[in-house]
């Protein structure tokens, strides 16, 4: 088995929990947290974005804090959704940084 292939099996990425704040009420609706221990290092790294996140006036920001922004609770984050139901641009930032995360080419 393939790094890629432990790590993101049939091209999801196994180790985020997505959140969609607010069926696009707000400008930063979705977060992708990322998880695991990949930087040997506490905290967590999550993803804040827009819909189109790669376009001029679209939002796509990192972050970093030193405990999960989603444990105990996570409501403010929104309602908990699969990675499938991110939009296209979305997943693609995604992926691009959980390789990065991952080492994965």
């Amino acid at each position: 088995m393939t790094r890629e292939e432990q790590f993101m099996p049939n091209g999801i990425p196994r180790k985020i929990r997505c959140y969609d704040l607010d069926d696009g009420k707000t400008f930063d609706r979705y977060t992708v947290v990322f998880t695991g221990n990949y930087k040997n290092r506490e905290g967590c790294d999550y993803l804040g974005m827009s819909e189109n996140p790669y376009h001029p006036q679209g939002f796509g920001q990192h972050g970093w804090n030193a405990s999960p922004i989603d444990y105990p609770r996570y409501s403010h984050l929104g309602k908990k959704i699969r990675f499938q139901d991110l939009p296209e641009d979305c997943q693609t930032l995604v992926i691009t940084n959980y390789k990065d995360i991952w080492n994965i080419e």
